[in-house]
């Protein structure tokens, strides 16, 4: 899984450049046209905002953000439809990598949640099942690579691969599309893999937006 800043809004404003935050405090200023440029209490005015749920001005800024992961947690993210998405194409170009896979105890009570990393022996035997899905993984790998060989057609191939095969995804959205985004997949009831890349998309959104961070905090 790795997760990095591709773009934030870039906005000049009478030949003065706004930060993606000064930028929001402008807009929300839309009806004071005489401070929108002062940057003193532009922390307050966030702050004020948030507790108060004024958040159209945070659809003014975008941020777009690189995720590599499986094609398994790519279906979970794409079902955030406020964001707009471009991901890599299996029909268009090979693919040879894989996201580890961790094993985890099913929930008790929860279908969605999972415990403690353990590694069962399966077919009654003393194979591991990591052994055993290191083995599917590479098996899978070598018939894909088979049928291209033979001249099968990427769009066909690719049907063969496991979900746990790495894709590459740029998520674009609005700051507020990424508050409701964070605020729902940092939470512990998210699977972990997923919840991992929102960490990091959390730290990537603290250094760009400070004064937001601690006014949502």
């Amino acid at each position: 899984m790795k997760v990095k800043l591709v773009s934030l809004t870039k906005s000049l404003v009478e030949e003065k450049e706004l930060s993606p935050e000064e930028l929001i405090v402008y807009v929300a200023r839309v009806s004071n046209p005489s401070n929108q440029l002062n940057s003193e209490t532009s922390d307050k005015l966030i702050a004020y905002m948030v507790k108060n749920k004024h958040w159209s001005p945070f659809e003014m800024c975008d941020m777009t953000v690189e995720i590599v992961t499986s094609r398994g947690i790519a279906q979970q993210i794409l079902r955030h439809r406020s964001f707009s998405f471009q991901e890599f194409s299996q029909r268009y170009a090979e693919v040879t990598d894989f996201e580890p896979i961790q094993l985890r105890k099913s929930g008790a009570t929860n279908r969605q949640s999972s415990l403690e990393v353990f590694d069962p022996n399966l077919n009654g035997n003393n194979i591991s099942a990591s052994r055993l899905i290191e083995n599917h993984l590479r098996e899978s790998e070598f018939l894909y690579k088979s049928l291209l060989e033979k001249g099968v057609a990427k769009e066909c191939a690719r049907f063969v691969l496991p979900i746990t095969t790495q894709t590459k995804i740029y998520m674009k959205g609005s700051i507020r599309s990424w508050i409701h985004y964070l605020q729902i997949r940092t939470d512990e009831h998210t699977q972990l893999e997923h919840r991992e890349i929102a960490l990091s998309i959390l730290e990537i959104f603290k250094t760009n937006f400070p004064n937001i961070s601690k006014a949502l905090n």
